[in-house]
């Protein structure tokens, strides 16, 4: 008589410390990042004016993350990653704090604030890298689901309660806040996690400019590792819904009240889904659903071309948003134990480099498709583009997780689904 698999409970997940310690450092740095993010635009726009600089001011605390995950995330393989985290912390609660000096000038005001995006790609790096060490097997992937809710409710409730707060408290009080919330990261990390040895030491570790593209050498090397790479990139092409949020509602003839309904309908699928996947889809399977997974994230943008309404469109971006981070959950999962443990986090850091790219592209694309046609129809020709893109995507997937292709890209399959 054969007994039912076991399956991770999240009571489980969060029974392992070391997930704990990292699950409330992150959740204090995103609640943190998210109120920082509105105390600068308000911050900002008083003492300028200009919604031109307060959209940049915005803008520098995503974009110079792109070249932090290019030059910097290989240090999260050439020393410990504890170290690199904790430092990290300290680093972005310094450079936050001057941040909140009053009557800082803009440019100096500018320079830390990319300095402090600039810092996020190492950290999420080492995180990443070391998740798989914290949680063994279908933990981790049950760990990843765990995180993304996270990240996406407190997205959400930073966003809401940074602008409550900032009805109470002045914008600089809430960045000393935010810096404060770097300092209890940096303490759960240092006290709650191991001390592990860098991963890349010894003969593993090359130069440093030999290691800058390591990673995507190794992201590359086979047909297994090339689909999981573009998997995770393609996954910032479907939400460009929320890049032209403004028009979109405008289009669908609905009151400026939908535009924060629209916005949330991703992170609220997100939850939903991501909830859904990670308690009742057996282990042995995820690793294969993720190409139907992006196919239907694609789909629901196509019913955009049917013209819908403001409501009807919610649940559709709802729908969209929930597969398509589940698809990027298990994208990302198995990406990650596929690859070596020495180059792991310039991997993961090229894989998120492409990702924000692509997220910061789609909506500017989007954005001039819109001004020639409908905000709706322009949403269902991203989806048509990304089914199109993933229908060769996936079935190169299927293939290969499936041991139908030569025997070194089936070892790789192997390698990416969870134990």
């Amino acid at each position: 008589m054969t007994t039912a698999p076991h399956r991770v409970t999240f009571r489980e997940v969060f029974g392992v410390a070391e997930f704990r310690a990292m699950w409330f450092g992150e959740l204090l740095s995103i609640a943190g990042d998210q109120l920082a993010r509105v105390a600068l635009s308000v911050l900002v726009y008083a003492n300028t004016g200009s919604a031109t600089l307060t959209g940049l001011t915005y803008a520098l605390t995503f974009f110079p993350s792109l070249l932090g995950g290019i030059f910097l995330t290989g240090f999260a393989d050439r020393f410990p990653r504890r170290a690199v985290m904790v430092t990290v912390d300290l680093t972005r609660a310094v450079l936050i704090l001057c941040v909140a000096i009053p009557g800082l000038p803009f440019w100096a005001l500018c320079v830390l604030v990319g300095c402090v995006s600039l810092l996020n790609p190492p950290f999420k790096a080492s995180q990443l890298a070391l998740l798989p060490q914290v949680l063994e097997g279908d933990r981790f992937v049950v760990g990843m689901g765990i995180r993304s809710m996270t990240v996406q409710s407190a997205q959400l409730l930073g966003f809401a309660g940074g602008g409550a707060l900032l009805l109470a408290v002045d914008a600089h009080l809430a960045l000393v806040l935010d810096a404060g919330t770097f300092v209890l990261s940096a303490l759960f990390l240092r006290f709650g996690l191991k001390a592990r040895p860098a991963a890349a030491s010894g003969e593993k570790r090359k130069p440093f400019f030999s290691s800058l593209s390591a990673g995507g050498r190794v992201a590359f090397a086979t047909s297994a590792l090339r689909s999981l790479m573009v998997f995770t990139w393609l996954a910032g092409l479907m939400p460009v819904y929320e890049g032209i949020a403004a028009p979109y509602v405008a289009s669908s003839g609905g009151g400026s009240e939908m535009i924060g309904f629209l916005l949330a309908a991703d992170p609220v699928g997100s939850v939903i889904f991501t909830f859904v996947y990670t308690r009742w889809v057996p282990a042995e399977i995820r690793p294969k659903l993720i190409g139907p997974l992006t196919a239907l994230a694609a789909i629901p943008l196509l019913l955009c071309f049917l013209q819908p309404g403001p409501i009807v469109s919610v649940i559709l971006f709802v729908i969209s948003g929930g597969f398509g981070t589940i698809a990027l959950l298990q994208a990302t999962a198995s990406l990650t134990v596929a690859v070596p443990d020495e180059s792991r986090a310039q991997t993961m850091g090229l894989s998120n480099t492409g990702l924000t790219t692509t997220m910061g592209v789609t909506p500017l694309i989007g954005g001039v498709i819109a001004d020639h046609v409908s905000a709706q129809t322009t949403v269902g020709i991203f989806g048509l583009a990304g089914l199109l893109i993933t229908i060769p995507l996936a079935i190169a997937w299927q293939r290969t997780a499936s041991g139908q292709a030569e025997e070194g890209s089936a070892k790789e399959a192997t390698r990416a689904e969870p134990a």
